[in-house]
């Protein structure tokens, strides 16, 4: 079975629609990134030109550039064209004498997350976005879970957003136990590298009936570039990874398969992940990441894979045969 990246899915409970693979908005921005607006541009017209329908982004990215990049193509279309999410629990506050510069301050309060989502609105162009993740929790649990889910909640409740997710965070089966999010991003914790997650965190988002939005699934370049150099985890890559990678490297060669379309099309077929979103930093790499998606993959590279104890002997594979979804 070939898996379809613009199929489109419904995000859980939440009756929005989105594309199996979406577009993550981190390398749209040049601080941090080294993009240029021009190629920005492209590669979110060329998305919406493709039929990419899911669109995530944060203040956090480039201090507000790709929300403002994003958003100045988006804004520019029918509303109804695209669904997209944002970010809360960092506020961008001026840093120092020069006004231009800023810093992402954690803020989780009920002010700080309003603040954060009517300051995400106006670089955006938008008078709404569909999905609110809480972003980065892991030390500021207790204000996430106690005010900014609270008043996100209260916003969903109002028709202002349609769902509230939290995202990139190890505290996430936390927030799934104790609040009532209806999506959450996974990032690099459901991948051919790492497939942790299955021992509790999809299990419990199956039970909770809590979308997942996988993302990281090159686990932050090992899987898209895998030499010597390559990061992992959002460190270079020891060893251990780097051999790991080489023998799935290994096996996907074997079945002229590029590694990259494996590790897009792995985590979708666990049937708590409803879509991806990969960063696409130019119209070259939405083109690429679509062919990428829609690689047809033999079963017998996942069946190999998991003999070779690669993959989880739990994980469902992708394929018609072997009981994945997707």
């Amino acid at each position: 079975m070939t898996l379809d990246p613009l199929e489109r899915v419904q995000l859980g409970g939440t009756g929005l629609d989105v594309t199996r693979l979406g577009l993550g908005g981190a390398p749209l921005a040049t601080y941090f990134w080294g993009n240029e607006p021009e190629a920005a541009r492209s590669a979110v017209e060329r998305a919406l030109d493709a039929g990419i329908r899911h669109f995530d982004t944060a203040p956090l990215y480039g201090l507000g550039e790709s929300e403002r990049r994003l958003g100045s193509v988006l804004s520019q279309v029918d509303r109804d064209r695209f669904v997209v999410g944002t970010k809360v629990g960092r506020l961008l506050r001026p840093s120092g004498a020069d006004p231009d510069e800023r810093d992402a301050v954690f803020d989780f309060s009920r002010d700080g997350v309003v603040r954060s989502l009517e300051e995400s609105l106006e670089r955006l162009g938008l008078d709404r976005v569909d999905i609110v993740h809480i972003h980065d929790p892991d030390d500021h649990l207790e204000a996430a879970i106690s005010t900014a889910f609270p008043a996100l909640a209260e916003l969903r409740s109002q028709g202002v957003i349609s769902a509230v997710s939290a995202g990139l965070s190890n505290a996430l089966a936390a927030m799934v136990r104790e609040t009532d999010l209806d999506c959450v991003v996974l990032a690099g914790r459901y991948t051919l590298l790492d497939q942790g997650a299955l021992q509790e965190f999809l299990p419990l988002c199956l039970e909770r009936d809590v979308a997942v939005i996988a993302a990281g699934v090159f686990n932050s370049g090992v899987l898209a570039n895998p030499t010597p150099g390559a990061w992992f985890d959002y460190a270079p890559a020891g060893p251990e990874v780097l051999q790991k990678v080489e023998d799935l490297a290994a096996i996907c060669a074997r079945h002229d398969v590029p590694i990259k379309a494996a590790a897009i099309q792995f985590p979708l077929a666990h049937p708590a992940v409803a879509c991806a979103i990969v960063g696409m930093r130019d119209a070259g790499e939405v083109d690429e990441n679509l062919r990428l998606g829609a690689t047809e993959i033999p079963d017998e590279l996942w069946v190999e894979m998991q003999e070779q104890g690669l993959l989880d002997d739990r994980a469902p594979l992708p394929g018609s045969q072997l009981g994945g979804g997707g």
